[in-house]
């Protein structure tokens, strides 16, 4: 069966039961039919008791690794196991699923449920995203039409338009074209949802009014004196916020095993933090003994910025890591093309393993334990498990076997029982990077300590930028860095674990509302394109059912 069909064999219990398993009352639930409700920021105060995992994942691949699959079976067989669990997941972009990726619901036997209605509109919250960044961009507009107080120069609008959609087109254009009436002539982009800073800022934000406080810090233009304009100066913050009062609380839905889960939010993780939001992540840890969660891509990018952005700002402890991987992209890694993945290659794989042992090292610097969990597919041969699981024991990583996808929780028992033993060590968890370094420091640090760059050089326009930003007061802050999430260097084609490279900051970006300084290395799409065969032309409604979500 597929995904889909696997996701609507199975009958969702009613959204209130779910609740119950909180112990969340029916008066802290906003109904969206009997299978998915909105939770209300009151539980935000109940205290903070659950321990926290996050599941990351070696360097990305063509040939899958399964994060958010690994995710869910963890959650369904810490449950079955008797623990009070509850996974915080990311909300899907509709780009991804029309395009060539798909959702982000999990897949076989560790989904989250309705498939269908999460990967698609579920709440809303992606389109109230966009019609919030998309009103601040026709406020700027209007006010530059309408005699420009601010002096704002139309060359230096910083904020992007978006659509929750791939779109190339759209990438660039010319907007006020048509005469006077119709706006001043400028250029424009439009970037994915997902990508833009106030999806970032949801994520981030710790209730309504810390939203709107982020919000009206936001940096969205220039003046022709190269002034700052921001949010605030626009007055239109709280027009914002009455966009975003419903899309700032998070979703309740279930897994195929009724595991509670809490979806919300979704930044890109090579342009933004890609974790779900904060505001889910502390709501569960006050309602849940243990949350499962993940960041986005591999641990150089999304395990990072978890630890170092989400982590800082709402003071979260992580208590254990799972790094996911897969014999088939360890073999990737170690040179095999995708359509030889079938055959055994026992030296590919070893010569992969070296990206595996680097994310792996690249933990331990945060001070965390961690358990390494291989997400069996049925070309995995006897002498390939047994090769991984020997370097396991020669490192002395602790490794695990899930096959969650062809069995679910049972396939995650022996996982779920290590991760509880992980959770159950001291650590000494603590971040990279100090954030009076300077912003230059820190960029060469998360470079040279992550990645293994042996350097980094700086554009003329990153250098200028970085003497901006710091001028403007906004040195202290985090970084958060935009490079491919296909290899450790700035180069996607460099697998494994390459070294002595050097990474290009070919410009530096604020996201002064979300709290940190994207870094950018390398040419980072913020609006993809669709391929040359779209998923949705396999998708269609057959009575009255959907198919070809996947």
């Amino acid at each position: 069966m597929t995904d889909l069909e696997i996701a609507q064999s199975v009958k969702a219990l009613n959204i209130k039961d779910i609740a119950s398993k909180l112990n969340i009352n029916e008066d802290k639930l906003t109904m969206y039919g009997n299978d998915k409700a909105k939770l209300s920021l009151d539980l935000l105060k109940n205290e903070e008791k659950g321990k926290l995992i996050l599941v990351t994942a070696i360097s990305p691949t063509p040939a899958g690794e399964g994060k958010s699959t690994t995710t869910i079976g963890l959650a369904d067989a810490l449950s079955s196991l008797g623990k009070k669990t509850c996974v915080c997941l990311r909300e899907p972009s509709l780009g991804p699923v029309f395009g060539v990726k798909g959702g982000a619901c999990g897949g076989g036997y560790a989904q989250v449920i309705p498939m269908e209605d999460i990967n698609l509109h579920f709440t809303g919250d992606l389109h109230a995203i966009t019609t919030a960044n998309n009103l601040i961009c026709a406020i700027i507009d209007n006010h530059i039409y309408q005699g420009n107080k601010l002096n704002i120069d139309p060359t230096r609008v910083l904020i992007h338009r978006v659509l929750d959609m791939n779109d190339r087109a759209l990438r660039n254009i010319i907007i006020g074209l048509g005469g006077a009436t119709n706006g001043v002539p400028r250029e424009d982009h439009f970037d994915i949802t997902v990508a833009s800073e106030v999806m970032a800022i949801l994520c981030l934000a710790t209730d309504l009014d810390d939203f709107k406080e982020k919000i009206n810090n936001m940096l969205v233009a220039y003046t022709y004196d190269k002034e700052p304009i921001t949010v605030r100066d626009l007055g239109c913050a709280g027009a914002i916020t009455l966009v975003m009062k419903d899309a700032i609380k998070p979703n309740l839905v279930q897994t195929l095993e009724h595991t509670p889960s809490i979806i919300h939010g979704g930044p890109f993780a090579n342009i933004a933090h890609g974790c779900n939001s904060l505001i889910a992540t502390k709501m569960a840890l006050g309602l849940a003994d243990y949350v499962v969660t993940e960041a986005g891509f591999g641990a150089d990018l999304g395990a990072e910025k978890f630890f170092d952005i989400k982590c800082r700002k709402g003071n979260l402890k992580p208590d254990a890591v799972v790094i996911v991987a897969t014999i088939r992209a360890l073999k990737m890694h170690g040179g095999v093309l995708k359509e030889d993945l079938k055959e055994e290659n026992v030296s590919a794989l070893e010569k992969g393993l070296a990206n595996l042992e680097q994310h792996c090292n690249n933990i331990k610097k945060f001070g965390l334990p961690f358990v390494i969990a291989i997400n069996k597919f049925n070309t995995d041969t006897e002498k390939e498990i047994l090769v991984l699981e020997n370097w396991a024991k020669d490192k002395g990583y602790i490794i695990s076997l899930s096959e969650v996808f062809s069995k679910g929780s049972e396939g995650g028992l022996d996982l779920a029982e290590k991760v509880l033993e992980a959770t159950n060590k001291e650590n000494d968890f603590h971040y990279l990077y100090d954030l009076d370094l300077t912003l230059k420091q820190k960029i060469n640090k998360i470079c040279k300590e992550i990645y293994h760059a042996s350097d980094v050089n700086y554009s003329q326009a990153a250098k200028n930028s970085l003497a901006r930003l710091t001028k403007l007061g906004y040195g202290n802050l985090p970084i958060c860095m935009a490079k491919t999430q296909y290899s450790f260097s700035d180069n996607q084609k460099l697998l494994g674990a390459p070294s002595d490279f050097v990474v290009e900051i070919r410009d530096v970006l604020p996201s002064t509302g979300a709290g940190f300084i994207v870094a950018l290395a390398g040419e980072i799409m913020r609006m993809p394109g669709l391929p040359k065969e779209p998923a949705a032309m396999k998708m269609d409604v057959v009575d009255g059912k959907a198919e070809g979500l996947f």
